[in-house]
C-alpha cells in the first residue's frame, strides 16, 4: 500500500545525514580555530622571522632558536620552571589526596571544610598574589612573628631560592582544593566492599589505604599529575607577583612565561624570538605529559 511519502524523499535524507553532525560542530570548530588553531599555527610561523610588534619581519630560518640556546635568560627561565614542576607537581598529587581523605567522610560541619579549602580555588590569583606578599615581605606578618621569637627577619622576597620556594607555596596553596575535588569524585567511586573485606581481613586504616585506596585513584593521580605538570610548567602569575616583571633579583627567578612576555611585548617587542619561545614551552608542555601517560602504561604492564 502507498504510505503517501515520495520514494526521493528517503534518498535525500541519506544524502543529507553525513552533513549534518558537521553543521552542529560548525559553530565550535569555528571559535576553536579562530582563538585556538590560527594562534598556534601563527606563533609557529612567527618563530622562524624576525617580526617585531609593529614591524612585519621577514624569514630568518632557525636562528631564533639558534640564538635561545646562547641566551643565559632562557636557560635561567628553563631551570626554573623545571624546578617548579619538581617542586609542585608531587605536592599537588600527594596533599590534595591526604585532603580528600580527610573530608569525604559525612560527618556534620564537614561541608563548610570542603567550601572553606576550596575558596582559594576561585579567588582571583592576583588578589591571592598580593596576599601572600603582604605576609612574606620583610615587614609582613610572617617576618613580625619571626621578630618575636628572635629569629629574625627572612628574605622571603628577596631571595632568589626563598622566593621561587614562596612561589611554590601559593601555587600548591591554591590548587589543593581543586584537585581534592577531582580525588573526591574518584574516591566516592572505590566500592565500600573492598574496605569492608579488608577490614574483616584485619587490615587497618594505613593498610587499607595502601592496598586499597591508593590502586583504585591511581589513574586520577596520573591525570592530577599530567595537569598540575603542564600548569607548573607555564606558571607566570605567582612568579610574576612576587618577584615583579624584573623576575627578582637579577632576573634570577624568571620563567619561560615570564620571558615570553617580557620579550614579545611593548613597541619593541621581538615577536618572532617569543614566538620560538613558546614554541618550546608547547613542545616540553607536551612531552611531560608523554612522560606521565607513559609511565602509567608501564606500571599497568
Amino acid at each position: 500500500m502507498p504510505t503517501g511519502r515520495p520514494r526521493g524523499g528517503r534518498s535525500r535524507i541519506r544524502r543529507q545525514l553525513p552533513v549534518s553532525p558537521w553543521l552542529f560542530a560548525a559553530p565550535g570548530l569555528l571559535v576553536a580555530g579562530a582563538f585556538s588553531l590560527y594562534p598556534f599555527l601563527s606563533t609557529v610561523a612567527n618563530s622562524f622571522t624576525d617580526r617585531r610588534t609593529l614591524l612585519p619581519g621577514r624569514f630568518v630560518g632557525l636562528d631564533n632558536y639558534r640564538e635561545m640556546l646562547g641566551d643565559e635568560m632562557f636557560w635561567i627561565g628553563l631551570r626554573n620552571s623545571t624546578l617548579y614542576v619538581l617542586g609542585v607537581v608531587p605536592a599537588l598529587v600527594v596533599l590534595p589526596l591526604l585532603l580528600a581523605l580527610l573530608v569525604e567522610k559525612q560527618i556534620p560541619g564537614i561541608t563548610f571544610f570542603r567550601s572553606a579549602f576550596y575558596t582559594p580555588v576561585v579567588a582571583s590569583i592576583v588578589v591571592v598574589g598580593l596576599i601572600w606578599v603582604w605576609l612574606l615581605d620583610e615587614r609582613g606578618l610572617v617576618n613580625s612573628v619571626l621578630e618575636v621569637v628572635g629569629a629574625g627577619p627572612v628574605g622571603f622576597l628577596s631571595d632568589q631560592w626563598l622566593l621561587l620556594l614562596s612561589a611554590m607555596t601559593v601555587t600548591v596553596w591554591k590548587g589543593l582544593g581543586y584537585y581534592m575535588i577531582i580525588y573526591l569524585a574518584a574516591l566516592g567511586n572505590v566500592p565500600r566492599e573492598l574496605h569492608e573485606a579488608a577490614s574483616v581481613d584485619g587490615a587497618g586504616p594505613v593498610r587499607r589505604f595502601l592496598t586499597v585506596t591508593l590502586p583504585a585513584v591511581r589513574s586520577t593521580m596520573v591525570l592530577v599529575a599530567a595537569l598540575s605538570s603542564v600548569a607548573a610548567f607555564k606558571v607566570f602569575s605567582e612568579v610574576y607577583l612576587m618577584a615583579g616583571p624584573g623576575g627578582g633579583p637579577a632576573g634570577e627567578d624568571t620563567t619561560l612565561v615570564m620571558l615570553v612576555q617580557r620579550t614579545g611585548t611593548g613597541l619593541s617587542g621581538r615577536v618572532g624570538y617569543s614566538a620560538a619561545i613558546s614554541v618550546v614551552v608547547f613542545a616540553v608542555t607536551v612531552a611531560l605529559m608523554l612522560l606521565v601517560l607513559r609511565a602509567d602504561r608501564k606500571e599497568d604492564a
